[in-house]
């Protein structure tokens, strides 16, 4: 897979991904076929949030748009929910939020 690719109401940013966006609302028993085969939403996903492409192990690193995001803090499952409950923050230092004009907006990271 190259760029985007869809698993159903699932969006794949990146193929360093480990996680899914959702397109949609996505409710609880969905059935999403995912590379290791079908998964059924265990619990409702919102629009924007994210699911597991795959197992993950508790203090693997969590990529969206092929950049770290988290560290996971439990086993995550595959289809599983990933948001704030299982995963930390790791976003990386040597990104800097910048103004309109170019200039740094004044946040550290």
């Amino acid at each position: 897979m190259s760029g985007k690719s869809s698993f159903g109401p699932f969006l794949l940013l990146s193929d360093k991904d480990n996680v899914l966006v959702a397109r949609a609302n996505s409710p609880e028993g969905l059935e999403v076929a995912l590379e290791s085969g079908p998964v059924q939403l265990g619990r409702d996903i919102p629009m924007a949030h994210k699911i597991a492409r795959h197992d993950i192990a508790p203090g693997d690193v969590i990529l969206k748009y092929g950049m770290p995001i988290g560290i996971a803090t439990e086993a995550i499952d595959a289809g599983a929910h990933v948001h704030v409950h299982n995963i930390r923050s790791a976003y990386t230092p040597t990104h800097m939020l910048q103004d309109a004009d170019g200039r740094s907006a004044g946040v550290s990271l």
